[in-house]
């Protein structure tokens, strides 16, 4: 008897540990594919912003973006990631309650040489870093992108791409360390709650965007001496709408990121699909309510403005305006969320121009605007909900106040380093392109190539 007792004990820890491979495999897979998804963001953007260009400047709005992404990943590597976890409770560098934060756990485990080192290369006993890592560095480097399509046709690749790694190697990570992370000081002390970023990415890049082109200046023959603005269109409408679609089908994976798995040693439990907060979810809500969110962001925008552009561009503001509360929102609010969204996106847009700011494919609009009109949004529908795992009465709830808080520091945390770094470049001359450049076109002058060389003819810009 004793010894089949002892034989089935061994069967069972035998399916026990095939059961963790199988699961642990299966975990590592999940945020792997998330990566190549959330890599067609990038491929949208590519072909959004070169469609959102003139043919003079085609091929420089892409490399541009080829040159974010380049730039931003190794610097996230050799100090973003240390970033996001060594400020979650401020800039006291502490550790918080969770005891996974502060600057000895960030020495220990985020810089790329050193005892961490184990953690930031190969290693076959360690099946997530890489791929959370690589998670992270592909939210880092959509910041990027989101600031790229504003400043096309007139910025410097080098400022660009100094700013680009302000942006996504620090600015938006410490926005996602304090409000995403479980010893964020937002999240621990006031319950602010952002699922998929509407604030922690979206709002930070947008007002970043807004300080850069505050500095940068309108293009050539955007406005009139009046202050009334001129239409400078881009060459390639169906270019530009086909890269938006495309940027809608990334976020599949980059909101299928924000999800963490169950059963392994750095999961909330040990059975259910919780957010980033530790609260519970599923793939199921995504399902819902990300479709729900696109139809609902394209609707309200087309009963306002016929316009393919802003049209397809309420796709995206759906999503971004619901992306806080995906988790928790029932699929009719998330339709009427985005559905607002939609209705205020040209207006919004708009308003922005009549200030005299030239945001070339409306980023600041789509993503800054709209991300906080999400935060906020979500402090009204979700009101009461936990924003974080634990026991009732132990952990803060969501609130109105809780929102609009992490609104203003998102808002702040984007717009005060984008603009502080955008003037400084452009007093050492490395912000703005020389007029003759900018009127001749960045592709003969930066570009050793053209975009179309058997046809379509540079558009010179429209007369003041």
């Amino acid at each position: 008897m004793e010894e089949k007792i002892a034989e089935l004990t061994a069967k069972i820890a035998e399916l026990e540990a095939s059961s963790q491979v199988t699961n642990t495999m299966f975990a590592e897979t999940y945020y792997y594919l998330t990566i190549p998804l959330m890599v067609l963001i990038h491929a949208g953007f590519l072909a959004y912003e070169m469609g959102a260009t003139r043919v003079k400047n085609v091929l420089s709005s892409g490399v541009k973006n080829i040159l974010a992404f380049a730039f931003v990943i190794p610097a996230f590597y050799f100090f973003g990631w240390w970033v996001y976890w060594a400020f979650p409770t401020g800039i006291s560098l502490s550790m918080g309650a969770m005891e996974i934060s502060g600057k000895e756990y960030a020495d220990a485990i985020a810089w790329g040489w050193g005892e961490s080192a184990q953690y930031m290369g190969p290693n076959i006993a360690d099946n997530a870093s890489g791929v959370f890592w690589g998670a992270f560095a592909l939210f880092a480097a959509t910041t990027a992108s989101i600031m790229s399509g504003s400043v096309i046709e007139r910025i410097q690749t080098v400022g660009f791409v100094i700013l680009a790694v302000v942006l996504g190697a620090f600015a938006w990570v410490v926005a996602a360390a304090w409000g995403w992370h479980a010893d964020g000081w937002l999240v621990t002390g006031f319950g602010f709650h952002d699922f998929g970023a509407a604030g922690v990415v979206h709002a930070v890049a947008g007002f970043f965007a807004l300080g850069v082109l505050i500095n940068l200046g309108p293009r050539i023959g955007k406005f009139n001496a009046d202050g009334t603005a001129n239409d400078i269109s881009g060459h390639n409408m169906p270019f530009t709408a086909t890269g938006l679609m495309l940027i809608i089908v990334g976020f599949w994976g980059f909101l299928m990121a924000c999800m963490i798995l169950p059963g392994e040693g750095w999961s909330w439990t040990a059975n259910t699909g919780t957010t980033i907060y530790g609260t519970p979810m599923n793939l199921s809500a995504l399902s819902f309510n990300i479709l729900m969110g696109i139809c609902g962001g394209v609707i309200g925008a087309w009963l306002l403005n016929r316009d393919p552009f802003w049209m397809m561009s309420g796709a995206l503001a759906g999503i971004i305006s619901v992306a806080s509360g995906l988790d928790i929102y029932f699929p009719a609010i998330t339709f009427l969320v985005a559905f607002v969204a939609g209705l205020i996106l040209k207006p919004a847009a708009s308003l922005l121009e009549s200030l005299g700011i030239d945001d070339a494919v409306g980023a600041v609009t789509v993503h800054g605007t709209i991300g906080l009109y999400g935060v906020i949004a979500l402090g009204i529908f979700g009101a009461g909900y936990p924003a974080l795992q634990g026991a009732a009465g132990e952990v803060a709830t969501i609130s109105f106040l809780g929102q609009v808080v992490g609104a203003i520091v998102f808002g702040l945390i984007g717009f005060i380093p984008g603009y502080v770094v955008s003037l400084l470049l452009s007093g050492l001359g490395m912000l703005r392109t020389p007029e003759a450049a900018e009127i001749a076109g960045l592709d003969p002058v930066k570009v050793t190539a053209a975009a179309y060389p058997e046809g379509i003819p540079a558009s010179a810009p429209p007369s003041n």
